[in-house]
């Protein structure tokens, strides 16, 4: 059977001033009707025994029963879960920050950045909205500067003084669902998801680097469709980093 796929052109927006104005960085994604919002929130503590001179970075995502009336209140439910588990993933084997860069000093004082993810409207494609809203923030970030008084061994932070957050690579997730083992499609709604018989995220950086793929499930796919996958997937992580720089210099503009 011949394989082709169906490339669905959805518009992204992305807002990072004022999102979340007391968060340290934050940024709001709208991707076709998906929107999600992430503010990060940075806290000193201190390293951990095994890893003295690194920080933290903890994701959470949370997917309100005002998003979708798919999701219930209470406890974070299995998918909230596994995309939490899914964003920490991304965040380790892209190195989008090594968490080296969080340490202020070995054995005694870390930042630690909680990322909190929200989806504010769910139309499928979560993953892909919830890594560009993570990277936009990372980006958006400004955490203030810390000193430690040798004489009183205690740190000293200077909000007046904040530097940005130093991003190694740039991930961008793109997700597929898979109909009748030969056809693709790219950016699928929450409709298209329930009807595929598999659907999956690939993770690519500027570096054409595969970082990470998601597959919970369904229909083997080929390694010549997974390539192809990947090729589509490096291309859209182009435009997706443009588009969050050109918005970046516009909020530095604007200030």
């Amino acid at each position: 059977m011949c394989e082709f796929y169906i490339s669905v052109c959805v518009c992204a927006s992305l807002s990072l001033s004022g999102s979340i104005s007391t968060a340290d960085g934050s940024a709001l994604v709208k991707v076709g009707n998906t929107t999600v919002i992430c503010g990060i929130k940075a806290e000193l503590t201190n390293p951990t025994v095994e890893a003295p001179s690194k920080g933290y970075i903890v994701p959470n995502v949370d997917l309100p029963p005002l998003c979708s009336s798919r999701f219930r209140p209470g406890p974070p439910g299995e998918q909230a879960q596994a995309a939490s588990q899914f964003i920490a993933d991304v965040i380790e084997s892209s190195d989008v920050i090594q968490t080296e860069d969080l340490c202020i000093e070995r054995g005694k004082l870390c930042w630690v950045l909680y990322c909190d993810i929200m989806c504010l409207d769910y139309d499928g494609n979560l993953l892909d909205a919830c890594i560009i809203a993570l990277l936009a923030a990372l980006k958006n970030t400004q955490l203030p500067e810390v000193t430690i008084k040798p004489e009183a061994c205690t740190p000293e932070v200077n909000l007046e003084k904040r530097n940005g957050l130093l991003i190694h690579k740039h991930p961008v997730g793109t997700s597929f669902c898979v109909f009748d083992n030969s056809i693709l499609i790219v950016d699928p709604t929450a409709e298209e998801e329930g009807l595929s018989s598999a659907h999956f995220t690939v993770v690519t950086d500027e570096g054409d680097r595969l970082c990470s793929v998601h597959k919970p499930g369904g229909t083997a796919l080929s390694g010549e469709k997974l390539q192809e996958c990947i090729s589509r997937a490096t291309a859209r992580q182009r435009e997706i980093q443009k588009l969050i720089d050109k918005v970046i210099q516009s909020v530095k503009a604007a200030e």
